[in-house]
């Protein structure tokens, strides 16, 4: 009698790498459909992910509270229509508690590499704390989380305090202090009014300005959150309320701007701003666009634009020369000495080493980021790529619209459920996306490119993270209703699974 073939049995059915809302998230789905070997594995320190690592002054959410949470729970104790970020830190590590995720987290972890090997249709993951094998390997890792720094000579000779602000270090203070912070992104707009005050002096040294728009922030209060919480259907008209202000904001002038064009009406309510909150026209005109509204992520805040009519705070647009040991040379010779040094430059989004933040190859050996530098950004709905079996992404490359974060992590994880369901039901142990069926999701989707704002040839010189170096925007040009139909209604036959 020959022997039985051995059986190929994974650590774990499905690993997801990230900790964050999308893997909550993800894994919540996967649980609800019966999958409950899963595994999450964070390099933080605990769950949250962007609002784990940012703690800076001032971090909040951007979209309305009542849209910057769960459908499925959807929480009435939000001290503010914004969120500030400690709220959603603690909403993470509430959900984690709820659906009892905590036993199948992994924190202080950090992923290396995933190797597929076609021999047993598993995944190997080699981390920091040890080999992984899965049978599915999901990638949850969100853009906000991997700090990019400056390319800039002698950045690391400053010999004072010096601090992304994703890695905020609350033992430096500010107080009293010369700071000076590079960079006028989303988190500059929320930093700098937060710390200003308490400057002896700050200087903003600015590459690209933002647009900057006043935004509908408000606390709630207690007669407010009671209200959520007790009347039949406030918590849901809010969020309805909230998700349509957001997709009127975003998704369908962003996408639709051809038809609908309002992000010009906005670029004239955001001067007529510019104008009211900054006193002094040479300030104004540096802090003004050359671009349009829409081309880089506009921020919104109520104080940031009237911070710089403070005598101790200077915005500096002069390009940045050098980091010395004592501060910062600017082109034209001006030493600007500083005590703290802070970093508001980003992250890495569409950066090579970003998505994902490891090495993941196939069985031939071919890794997913030199495929996607060779052959550009590709993906099946931004969750599935051709010739990657057994592999997700929770915000792959054109799977995000720009609406609220937590509805593409809603729909993303169904996606993946409906895929998995499929495998389970054929006993298949692969499943992967037809070449056919992504070819054919691009070009429905590149097509709409002529519609979007981003064809706004002002957008060369915004500097937009929006942007991967081939100039390609990788949006789901599409409505969130849309999206949400075809997560849950693509044709099955647009995966092959094998046995």
């Amino acid at each position: 009698m020959p022997d039985a073939s051995p059986a190929f049995i994974p650590h774990h059915e499905i690993v997801i790498v990230g900790a964050g809302f999308s893997g909550i998230g993800t894994a919540i789905a996967l649980i609800r459909a019966g999958f409950d070997d899963l595994l999450l594995v964070d390099d933080a320190a605990g769950p949250g992910g962007t609002w784990h690592w940012n703690t800076y002054p001032g971090v909040a959410v951007d979209i309305p509270s009542f849209s910057y949470q769960f459908s499925f729970a959807q929480r009435s104790g939000w001290s503010r229509s914004y969120a500030p970020g400690r709220e959603l830190r603690d909403y993470a590590e509430q959900i984690v508690d709820e659906y009892g995720l905590e036993p199948k987290m992994r924190f202080d972890t950090r992923v290396h590499e995933a190797s597929f090997d076609e021999a047993t249709s598993l995944w190997t993951i080699a981390t920091s704390t040890g080999e992984i094998t899965a049978r599915w390997l999901i990638h949850a890792g969100g853009p906000l989380s991997q700090p990019k720094l400056p390319d800039i000579e002698g950045i690391d000779s400053f010999t004072d305090d010096t601090m992304h602000t994703s890695r905020w270090d609350h033992e430096v203070s500010t107080a009293g202090k010369r700071v000076g912070i590079i960079g006028t992104g989303a988190t500059a707009v929320q930093v700098i009014p937060e710390i200003a005050a308490d400057t002896a002096h700050l200087t903003v040294f600015q590459r690209t300005p933002i647009w900057c728009l006043p935004k509908p922030d408000f606390p709630l209060g207690r007669v407010g959150r009671a209200g959520l919480a007790a009347i039949p259907g406030m918590r849901q008209a809010a969020r309805l309320a909230s998700q349509a202000f957001v997709e009127a904001t975003f998704p369908v002038l962003a996408h639709f701007h051809r038809w609908i064009p309002g992000t010009d009406a906005l670029e004239v309510a955001a001067r007529s701003y510019i104008r009211s909150q900054v006193s002094d026209p040479a300030t104004r005109g540096k802090l003004t666009p050359a671009y349009a509204l829409g081309c880089k992520r506009p921020s919104f805040h109520n104080s940031y634009l009237s911070t710089f009519n403070r005598p101790n705070v200077a915005l500096e647009t002069t390009s940045i020369e050098a980091i010395t040991p004592t501060g910062i040379r600017t082109t034209d010779g001006t030493e600007h000495p500083l005590d703290v040094l802070i970093l508001a430059t980003g992250f890495k989004v569409t950066d090579k080493d970003a998505l994902p933040t490891y090495r993941l190859t196939t069985a031939d050996g071919t890794d997913l980021a030199d495929h996607w530098e060779s052959e550009r950004f590709r993906s099946y709905q931004g969750v599935a790529t051709a010739g990657f079996p057994n592999f997700f992404t929770v915000f792959g490359p054109y799977g995000y619209n720009g609406a609220s974060f937590f509805t593409l992590v809603e729909n993303s994880a169904a996606h993946i459920v409906r895929v998995l369901d499929e495998a389970r039901r054929r006993d298949a142990i692969t499943a992967e996306v037809t070449t056919t069926a992504q070819d054919a999701y691009m070009e429905s989707i590149l097509a709409r490119g002529p519609l979007q704002v981003f064809s706004n040839p002002t957008c060369a010189s915004a500097n937009s993270y929006y942007f991967t170096k081939n100039g390609d925007v990788p949006f789901r040009a599409s409505t969130t209703l849309e999206a949400a139909w075809h997560s849950r209604r693509f044709p099955l036959s647009d995966y092959a699974f094998s046995n």
